[in-house]
């Protein structure tokens, strides 16, 4: 089976993060002040692997920030010392995935969007 996650995260003084889980309209949001937009992305990414890390299915994770997606496919460097302990994190939970995607979307498409008021 084919799970699609959709990840958003918000910064600034009423930051916080989330997923929305298509298939079965499964929701997780978690506020935490004064993160920045980036760290909410990846925060929100890895709730995401935390949840599905057992899961045997084809997980796709859907996320709108670019520069997010791009760093843990290891497309683009992090120059961002807490981000780069993030990226750590992340991967550390992406090895243990045997069918894992994680996928650029618009913003418009982004369904956690949606779900977060973003």
């Amino acid at each position: 089976m084919r799970i699609s996650v959709y990840v958003d995260g918000s910064g600034g003084p009423n930051s916080g993060y989330g997923y929305f889980v298509k298939e079965t309209g499964e929701s997780f949001y978690e506020k935490k002040p004064e993160l920045t937009n980036n760290q909410a992305e990846y925060l929100a990414i890895i709730s995401a692997l935390n949840k599905f890390v057992n899961s045997k299915d084809e997980i796709i994770i859907f996320s709108d920030s670019k520069n997010t997606v791009n760093q843990l496919n290891h497309e683009f460097a992090i120059n961002n010392e807490q981000l780069r302990n993030l990226a750590r994190e992340a991967w550390s939970v992406i090895g243990k995935f045997s069918n894992l995607s994680i996928v650029w979307i618009p913003r418009k498409e982004n369904l956690a969007g949606k779900m977060l008021g973003s």
